[in-house]
């Protein structure tokens, strides 16, 4: 497996599970197919045997995520490290005081768990690209996985004005699930990719699909490869190299105030900037705590995200649009996005 993952991380340019082709395959210039090569410009293989802070930084907090999550984030050891090829984040039952916010000196905050929360901010910041890691999720009441990103410059305003694009989520992974329509007793399997926008909180919305794993396959139990391709105006989401949804820019939106008057941004904004990526596991909160059995489960703790790999390419087609390198599938779904209102 480490071997597999070096000579991968030598040759750039190769495809894994998205339709990709060798960037040195010879080119028909009359071919436009074979123009569209996603090309390796960022990565982390997790071989080495300390996390790589040229590539990643941690989140030092208490603040509960804004959903009222009950761990606390750290930079400790045991709560996120590399081993055998992997990058682990794990979440624990121990009581923890930190800072109530990231970089608060004055202020503190105590939660019943520790986790980690590790982000690529002016260290790997994109606009446009695919973005493919491969995982292992957690398990049990509470557990709340996520591979995400936010923007790196908040030109639009304050969450979600400036955008959230979740690439993962799952939560309660191996609970009975309370999902509409399924047997009683099946257990959770889903994870979920979307995309929040509109204006600053409280004024925020999301869209978003799940895609429900067959039982066998429950991303608590194996490896899967998660990934997003963004171009200009259009974003899709890949599981195996499946494209199960996409979401366009005529179905997102940003708002924000200026000279005291409510504005629109461009149609495809707020995702035409420069976003980071993070990993994190949280638990309980607004969301885990709410659905499934309930609550949290501290008999599952300690429970660990594993990352194998996260990589970048970028569309050579033309990377000023990232258009020109999908691999669509017909069938996938597209979601319904939201309107913005009025604009005076």
């Amino acid at each position: 497996m480490i071997q597999h993952k070096l000579v991968i991380a030598v040759i750039l340019g190769i495809a894994t599970l998205g339709g990709c082709v060798m960037a040195n395959k010879p080119v028909n210039p009359e071919d436009a197919s074979q123009k569209s090569e996603w090309e390796l410009v960022w990565a982390d293989e997790f071989n080495g045997p300390n996390i790589d802070s040229t590539k990643w930084s941690f989140e030092q907090n208490c603040h509960g995520g804004g959903n009222h999550e009950q761990q606390c984030y750290t930079n400790k050891a045991d709560n996120a490290f590399q081993a055998n090829g992997m990058l682990n984040i794990v979440a624990k039952r121990e009581t923890f005081t930190g800072p109530a916010q990231n970089g608060d000196t004055e202020n503190t905050a105590t939660l019943p768990y520790t986790s980690a929360r590790l982000r690529t901010i002016n260290k790997g910041d994109w606009q446009y690209g695919r973005f493919e890691i491969r995982a292992k999720l957690p398990q049990g009441q509470g557990s709340w996985p996520a591979i995400w990103m936010l923007p790196t410059d908040w030109v639009y305003g304050g969450w979600a004005a400036s955008g959230e694009i979740d690439i993962m989520e799952a939560v309660n992974l191996k609970t009975p699930s309370d999902a509409e329509g399924v047997s009683p007793g099946t257990l959770e399997s889903r994870v979920h990719g979307t995309l929040h926008y509109g204006g600053s909180a409280p004024n925020n919305v999301y869209t978003g699909t799940p895609y429900v794993f067959p039982p066998e396959q429950n991303p608590a139990d194996v490896f899967h490869i998660y990934a997003l391709e963004w171009e200009k105006g259009e974003i899709r989401w890949y599981i195996d190299g499946q494209h199960y949804a996409t979401q366009r820019q005529n179905g997102w939106y940003s708002q924000f105030t200026e000279n005291g008057k409510l504005m629109n941004g461009a149609e495809d904004a707020p995702f035409n900037q420069r976003f980071h990526m993070l990993l994190n596991l949280a638990v309980g909160g607004t969301w885990s705590a709410k659905v499934n059995q309930k609550g949290i489960d501290e008999s599952i703790f300690p429970q660990s995200m594993l990352i194998d790999y996260v990589r970048v390419y970028e569309c050579s087609a033309n990377p000023e649009t990232g258009r020109g390198c999908a691999k669509i599938n017909a069938n996938a779904k597209l979601v319904k996005g939201k309107t913005p209102s009025n604009t005076d």
